[in-house]
């Protein structure tokens, strides 16, 4: 009986043991469940911050670069804008210079059509200084007179026109003695040329452009030809309106400006 209590007692208490084994075990597991569930959401918490992380990372690397292509396409824009702008400026100023230069191509056209008309329109009164017989003969001594006194030739030949030749066979003796007077010289001998006449005077308004013409005066020349003085009217006015052609335009310009 005795054994058999001690037997059970021993038997008990191994149950124990085994009971308190298990839980033990029961609780390490839980224990290690408890471990690897604390891991598993210190890992997921870790991986979720570092993905939030890497999203703002990435986010804001992103931000930055479309930041850096708007930038540039905005200088590109502007730039494209700005080279356009000069285009259009330098075409405007081109375009302004062309008609700039147009008026003025316009306007010296008119100034030489106005300077032409005044010249026509003297060239037109030189043929009236003929309708004054003794006028005209005051003039054509003084312009022989005039002529030999850049010769200063002994001898000289004189061209005329056909229709003044007897009205210079009248005046060249006076010619003679008044150009031997004013310097003290000889009187020189003067040939008329019967062959080399000077051209005829113009007939109507168009001959001006189509034939030859002199509306009157002489040429004087040295006996050998190597000295020409040219002194008819049209050359006279030819000097003169050269001479006087620079104030006919500031004239003409200043009539334009006012």
């Amino acid at each position: 009986m005795i054994q058999g209590r001690k037997f059970r007692l021993r038997e008990g208490k191994g149950s124990s043991f085994v009971n308190l084994a298990r839980k033990r075990r029961k609780n390490e597991r839980r224990d290690v469940s408890k471990q690897i569930q604390q891991m598993a959401r210190f890992i997921c918490q870790e991986t979720e911050e570092k993905a939030n992380e890497i999203a703002a990372s990435a986010e804001e690397e992103f931000n930055i670069e479309k930041l850096q292509i708007v930038e540039a396409e905005r200088k590109k824009i502007k730039q494209e804008y700005e080279r356009k702008g000069k285009q259009v400026e330098i075409r405007k100023k081109i375009e302004y210079s062309m008609q700039l230069n147009a008026s003025r191509i316009k306007v010296l056209q008119a100034q030489d059509e106005l300077v032409n008309s005044i010249k026509e329109t003297a060239r037109k009164e030189l043929q009236r200084l003929g309708n004054d017989k003794r006028g005209y003969k005051n003039l054509v001594k003084a312009l022989v007179v005039q002529s030999l006194a850049p010769l200063r030739e002994p001898s000289v030949i004189l061209r005329c026109r056909k229709v003044d030749r007897k009205l210079v066979e009248s005046i060249i003796n006076e010619a003679k003695r008044e150009y031997a007077e004013k310097f003290n010289v000889p009187p020189p001998k003067i040939a008329i040329d019967n062959v080399s006449l000077s051209p005829p005077p113009p007939g109507d308004a168009n001959y001006f452009a189509h034939q030859p013409y002199c509306s009157g005066g002489v040429v004087l020349a040295s006996e050998d030809g190597k000295i020409v003085f040219k002194n008819t009217l049209d050359a006279r006015l030819e000097v003169a309106f050269k001479q006087k052609l620079p104030e006919i335009r500031r004239r003409l310009v200043g009539e334009g400006g006012a």
